[in-house]
Protein backbone atom coordinates (compact mmCIF):
# COMPACT_ATOMS: atom_id res chain seq x y z
CA UNK A 1 0.00 0.00 0.00
CA UNK A 2 1.09 3.46 -0.85
CA UNK A 3 -0.09 6.76 0.77
CA UNK A 4 -0.83 9.67 -0.83
CA UNK A 5 -0.73 13.18 1.13
CA UNK A 6 -1.59 16.20 -1.24
CA UNK A 7 -4.25 19.27 -0.42
CA UNK A 8 -5.79 18.68 -3.91
CA UNK A 9 -8.01 16.06 -4.51
CA UNK A 10 -7.27 16.07 -8.13
CA UNK A 11 -3.73 15.04 -7.68
CA UNK A 12 -4.41 12.71 -5.00
CA UNK A 13 -7.59 11.16 -7.06
CA UNK A 14 -5.14 10.83 -10.40
CA UNK A 15 -2.48 9.04 -8.40
CA UNK A 16 -4.95 6.87 -7.36
CA UNK A 17 -5.80 5.77 -9.97
CA UNK A 18 -2.43 5.33 -11.34
CA UNK A 19 -1.67 2.88 -8.62
CA UNK A 20 -5.30 1.26 -9.27
CA UNK A 21 -4.34 0.21 -12.49
CA UNK A 22 -0.94 -1.70 -11.67
CA UNK A 23 -3.11 -3.82 -9.29
CA UNK A 24 -1.32 -1.39 -6.60
CA UNK A 25 -3.56 -0.17 -3.23
CA UNK A 26 -3.09 2.92 -2.21
CA UNK A 27 -4.31 5.76 0.30
CA UNK A 28 -4.34 9.51 0.23
CA UNK A 29 -4.66 12.18 3.08
CA UNK A 30 -4.89 16.13 3.06
CA UNK A 31 -1.69 17.33 5.07
CA UNK A 32 -3.56 18.37 8.18
CA UNK A 33 -5.02 14.87 8.77
CA UNK A 34 -2.07 12.94 7.64
CA UNK A 35 0.25 14.14 11.14
CA UNK A 36 -2.82 13.09 13.06
CA UNK A 37 -3.27 9.62 11.54
CA UNK A 38 0.48 9.15 11.67
CA UNK A 39 0.98 9.26 15.62
CA UNK A 40 -2.56 7.43 16.10
CA UNK A 41 -1.46 4.63 13.50
CA UNK A 42 -1.08 0.99 15.04
CA UNK A 43 2.45 -0.75 13.97
CA UNK A 44 0.29 -3.21 11.32
CA UNK A 45 -0.97 0.05 9.39
CA UNK A 46 2.67 0.83 9.56
CA UNK A 47 4.12 -1.89 8.29
CA UNK A 48 1.62 -2.04 5.42
CA UNK A 49 2.82 1.35 3.72
CA UNK A 50 5.56 0.28 1.21
CA UNK A 51 5.98 3.71 0.43
CA UNK A 52 5.10 7.62 1.30
CA UNK A 53 4.45 9.99 -1.48
CA UNK A 54 4.22 13.52 0.25
CA UNK A 55 2.47 16.24 -3.20
CA UNK A 56 3.67 20.06 -2.34
CA UNK A 57 2.70 21.36 1.15
CA UNK A 58 4.07 23.54 3.54
CA UNK A 59 4.38 20.65 6.05
CA UNK A 60 5.87 18.01 3.85
CA UNK A 61 9.72 18.37 5.69
CA UNK A 62 7.85 17.97 9.27
CA UNK A 63 5.75 14.96 7.92
CA UNK A 64 9.09 13.36 6.89
CA UNK A 65 10.52 13.37 9.77
CA UNK A 66 7.68 11.91 11.70
CA UNK A 67 7.42 9.54 9.36
CA UNK A 68 10.95 8.41 9.68
CA UNK A 69 10.34 7.95 13.73
CA UNK A 70 8.20 5.56 12.92
CA UNK A 71 8.57 3.90 9.67
CA UNK A 72 11.80 2.57 7.90
CA UNK A 73 9.44 2.85 4.42
CA UNK A 74 10.93 5.20 0.93
CA UNK A 75 9.73 8.87 1.25
CA UNK A 76 9.44 10.44 -2.19
CA UNK A 77 8.35 14.02 -3.06
CA UNK A 78 6.57 15.12 -5.61
CA UNK A 79 7.70 18.15 -7.00
CA UNK A 80 5.77 20.62 -9.21
CA UNK A 81 8.46 23.12 -10.02
CA UNK A 82 12.16 22.35 -9.93
CA UNK A 83 14.32 23.86 -7.23
CA UNK A 84 17.58 23.05 -6.49
CA UNK A 85 17.51 24.90 -2.78
CA UNK A 86 13.83 22.96 -2.20
CA UNK A 87 15.47 19.54 -3.49
CA UNK A 88 18.37 20.02 -1.30
CA UNK A 89 15.95 21.13 1.76
CA UNK A 90 14.06 18.03 1.89
CA UNK A 91 16.24 15.67 1.50
CA UNK A 92 18.05 16.89 4.45
CA UNK A 93 14.82 16.76 6.07
CA UNK A 94 15.16 12.58 5.52
CA UNK A 95 13.03 12.47 2.57
CA UNK A 96 14.64 9.99 0.32
CA UNK A 97 13.57 11.07 -3.08
CA UNK A 98 12.42 13.92 -4.75
CA UNK A 99 10.62 13.87 -8.43
CA UNK A 100 9.34 16.69 -10.67
CA UNK A 101 6.10 15.76 -11.83
CA UNK A 102 4.73 14.69 -14.32
CA UNK A 103 5.82 11.19 -13.46
CA UNK A 104 4.82 7.77 -14.05
CA UNK A 105 3.55 5.56 -11.51
CA UNK A 106 6.19 2.63 -12.60
CA UNK A 107 9.07 4.99 -11.94
CA UNK A 108 8.02 5.49 -8.13
CA UNK A 109 7.62 2.25 -7.66
CA UNK A 110 11.12 0.97 -9.19
CA UNK A 111 12.78 4.39 -7.24
CA UNK A 112 10.72 2.88 -4.25
CA UNK A 113 12.22 -0.57 -4.49
CA UNK A 114 15.53 1.01 -5.30
CA UNK A 115 15.52 2.71 -1.79
CA UNK A 116 14.04 0.16 0.39
CA UNK A 117 17.05 -2.64 -1.04
CA UNK A 118 19.84 0.25 -0.34
CA UNK A 119 18.17 0.76 2.79
CA UNK A 120 17.72 -2.86 4.05
CA UNK A 121 21.15 -3.69 2.37
CA UNK A 122 19.33 -6.50 -0.10
CA UNK A 123 21.03 -7.45 -3.41
CA UNK A 124 18.29 -10.01 -5.33
CA UNK A 125 19.42 -12.94 -6.07
CA UNK A 126 22.93 -13.18 -3.92
CA UNK A 127 23.51 -15.47 -1.12
CA UNK A 128 24.73 -14.58 2.30
CA UNK A 129 28.07 -14.92 3.56
CA UNK A 130 30.44 -17.64 2.98
CA UNK A 131 30.14 -21.00 4.71
CA UNK A 132 32.31 -23.94 4.33
CA UNK A 133 30.94 -27.40 3.36
CA UNK A 134 27.29 -28.25 3.32
CA UNK A 135 26.80 -24.70 4.72
CA UNK A 136 28.31 -23.24 1.36
CA UNK A 137 26.79 -25.89 -0.99
CA UNK A 138 23.47 -25.08 1.04
CA UNK A 139 23.70 -21.43 0.40
CA UNK A 140 24.82 -21.75 -3.16
CA UNK A 141 21.76 -23.44 -3.98
CA UNK A 142 19.67 -21.33 -2.63
CA UNK A 143 21.35 -18.81 -4.65
CA UNK A 144 20.84 -20.89 -7.64
CA UNK A 145 17.42 -21.02 -7.06
CA UNK A 146 17.03 -16.97 -6.16
CA UNK A 147 18.74 -16.31 -10.14
CA UNK A 148 16.06 -18.72 -11.60
CA UNK A 149 13.46 -16.28 -10.50
CA UNK A 150 13.52 -12.29 -10.58
CA UNK A 151 10.95 -9.88 -9.88
CA UNK A 152 10.95 -6.40 -10.82
CA UNK A 153 8.37 -4.40 -8.44
CA UNK A 154 7.77 -1.95 -10.83
CA UNK A 155 4.85 -3.18 -12.84
CA UNK A 156 6.86 -6.03 -14.86
CA UNK A 157 5.73 -9.97 -14.86
CA UNK A 158 8.45 -11.60 -12.96
CA UNK A 159 11.03 -14.11 -14.93
CA UNK A 160 11.58 -17.23 -14.52
CA UNK A 161 14.78 -18.72 -15.89
CA UNK A 162 14.48 -15.53 -18.31
CA UNK A 163 11.15 -16.46 -19.62
CA UNK A 164 8.20 -14.15 -18.46
CA UNK A 165 5.75 -15.34 -16.19
CA UNK A 166 2.11 -13.31 -17.33
CA UNK A 167 0.12 -13.24 -13.49
CA UNK A 168 -2.80 -11.03 -12.74
CA UNK A 169 -1.85 -7.71 -11.09
CA UNK A 170 -2.65 -9.21 -7.23
CA UNK A 171 -1.08 -12.13 -7.79
CA UNK A 172 2.39 -10.15 -9.33
CA UNK A 173 1.56 -8.17 -6.10
CA UNK A 174 1.68 -10.68 -3.90
CA UNK A 175 4.86 -12.42 -5.25
CA UNK A 176 6.42 -9.20 -5.29
CA UNK A 177 6.03 -9.10 -1.59
CA UNK A 178 7.02 -12.17 -0.50
CA UNK A 179 9.96 -12.51 -2.42
CA UNK A 180 11.06 -9.08 -0.52
CA UNK A 181 10.54 -10.56 2.81
CA UNK A 182 11.88 -13.67 1.83
CA UNK A 183 12.18 -16.37 4.93
CA UNK A 184 9.96 -14.12 6.78
CA UNK A 185 6.55 -15.94 7.84
CA UNK A 186 3.63 -13.22 7.01
CA UNK A 187 -0.13 -13.81 8.09
CA UNK A 188 -3.06 -13.49 5.67
CA UNK A 189 -3.59 -10.15 7.06
CA UNK A 190 -0.15 -8.83 6.59
CA UNK A 191 -0.24 -10.15 3.03
CA UNK A 192 -4.30 -8.43 2.72
CA UNK A 193 -3.17 -5.69 4.21
CA UNK A 194 -0.18 -4.56 2.00
CA UNK A 195 -1.96 -5.81 -1.14
CA UNK A 196 -5.53 -4.10 -0.77
CA UNK A 197 -4.87 -1.46 2.13
CA UNK A 198 -5.59 -1.42 5.32
CA UNK A 199 -9.19 0.87 4.51
CA UNK A 200 -10.28 -1.54 1.70
CA UNK A 201 -14.09 -2.01 1.93
CA UNK A 202 -16.08 -4.82 0.68
CA UNK A 203 -13.64 -7.46 0.17
CA UNK A 204 -12.70 -10.58 2.79
CA UNK A 205 -9.49 -11.43 3.59
CA UNK A 206 -10.42 -15.21 2.52
CA UNK A 207 -9.51 -13.71 -1.63
CA UNK A 208 -6.17 -14.17 -0.05
CA UNK A 209 -5.61 -17.52 0.08
CA UNK A 210 -7.26 -18.17 -3.84
CA UNK A 211 -4.51 -15.67 -5.07
CA UNK A 212 -1.61 -17.59 -3.06
CA UNK A 213 -3.06 -21.05 -4.20
CA UNK A 214 -3.26 -19.83 -8.07
CA UNK A 215 0.47 -18.57 -7.51
CA UNK A 216 1.79 -21.21 -5.88
CA UNK A 217 0.68 -23.24 -8.64
CA UNK A 218 1.99 -21.06 -11.51
CA UNK A 219 5.09 -21.09 -9.79
CA UNK A 220 5.42 -25.18 -9.10
CA UNK A 221 4.81 -25.51 -13.05
CA UNK A 222 7.60 -23.31 -13.99
CA UNK A 223 10.29 -23.64 -11.26
CA UNK A 224 9.85 -28.03 -10.52
CA UNK A 225 9.12 -27.16 -7.02
CA UNK A 226 6.71 -25.24 -4.83
CA UNK A 227 8.74 -21.53 -3.41
CA UNK A 228 5.72 -21.18 -1.35
CA UNK A 229 5.35 -22.29 2.36
CA UNK A 230 2.11 -21.94 3.59
CA UNK A 231 0.69 -23.29 6.98
CA UNK A 232 -2.90 -22.96 8.09
CA UNK A 233 -3.66 -20.26 10.59
CA UNK A 234 0.19 -19.19 10.43
CA UNK A 235 0.46 -17.65 7.09
CA UNK A 236 3.41 -17.99 3.77
CA UNK A 237 6.75 -17.59 3.45
CA UNK A 238 8.67 -17.38 0.35
CA UNK A 239 11.79 -20.00 0.51
CA UNK A 240 12.87 -20.11 -2.83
Amino acid sequence: MYFLVDPRDSVNAGYKASFEREGISSFALMPEEFLGWLRAASRSDLEAVQGFLLGDFEERAKCASVIRKQSRAPIIALADLRSLEQTVELLEAGIDDVLPKPVHVREILARSEAIWRRVNGVVQGSGQGSGHGAEAEGQAEGAAKADRLKVFHDGRDPEIDGVPLSLPRRERHILEYLVRNRGRRLTKTQVFNVVYGVYSNGVEESVIEGHVSKLRKKLTERLGHDPIEAKRYMGYTYVG
